[in-house]
């Protein structure tokens, strides 16, 4: 007889707004989760893209109602909607239209092996840090990273996020790109994700940053 898992969507222990199916079920060849709003008018899906990831995504409605919105246009999505965004440069994301909406998400690199993305290793202490970083406290944040990075020297994305930190902080460029070397090391995506963002504006022109993000491009 072959082994199956099963569980209630609302069992799974929440973290914020995320519900981490694909971490529940041990699932390794998909990405796959849902968000929940608990407020109206609340993100359900945070918007972004895919330029990191590179994944196409496919959004279902499971309870609720929400909107979407997807390179500027609005998409009205009540409960069993489904929406498929392949495109990883597209900006998506959704409100609840009403408290309690939930949506799955599934998601992979078409014709690809499936990567578990960075940010679910570390994800409260990438919280901590993303919190800090939204009120302008950017050394702070910074120092949230050092010390996560301290207990998870091989996660990515905490290398990744204390380069952005640091460069909004004021660090030297040197800084800067000696932790995004060690991120994109770890994880070679992330060389793509930083030649766009705009974390690193003021180091743009260091040519250590420069050689990084430029090498493969």
């Amino acid at each position: 007889m072959s082994r199956y898992t099963v569980r209630r969507i609302g069992d799974i222990e929440r973290r914020d707004g995320w519900i981490p199916i694909r971490d529940e079920l041990g699932i390794g060849s998909f990405g796959v989760n849902a968000w929940r709003a608990d407020e109206e008018g609340a993100d359900v899906i945070a918007e972004h893209t895919e330029v990191m990831a590179r994944h196409e995504e496919l959004y279902i409605v499971l309870d609720g109602h929400a909107t979407f919105t997807v390179e500027g246009e609005e998409v009205d999505a009540p409960e069993g909607t489904l929406v498929f965004v392949p495109g990883t440069n597209t900006r998506r994301g959704a409100k609840a239209r009403e408290a309690g909406t939930t949506v799955l998400v599934v998601g992979a690199r078409p014709g690809e092996a499936f990567e578990i993305s960075p940010w679910e290793e570390t994800w409260r202490e990438n919280g901590e840090g993303m919190k800090l970083y939204r009120e302008g406290r950017y050394a702070e944040a910074a120092a949230v990273m050092r010390e996560a990075i301290e207990a998870n020297p091989e996660a990515a994305v905490l290398y990744y996020n204390l380069a952005c930190f640091e460069s909004m902080a004021g660090e030297d460029g040197a800084t800067v790109a000696r932790d995004l070397a060690k991120a994109i090391e770890l994880y070679p995506s992330f060389r793509d994700f930083a030649r766009d963002d705009s974390d690193f504006e003021p180091v743009a022109d260091d040519p250590g940053f420069k050689s990084l993000v430029e090498e493969a491009a």
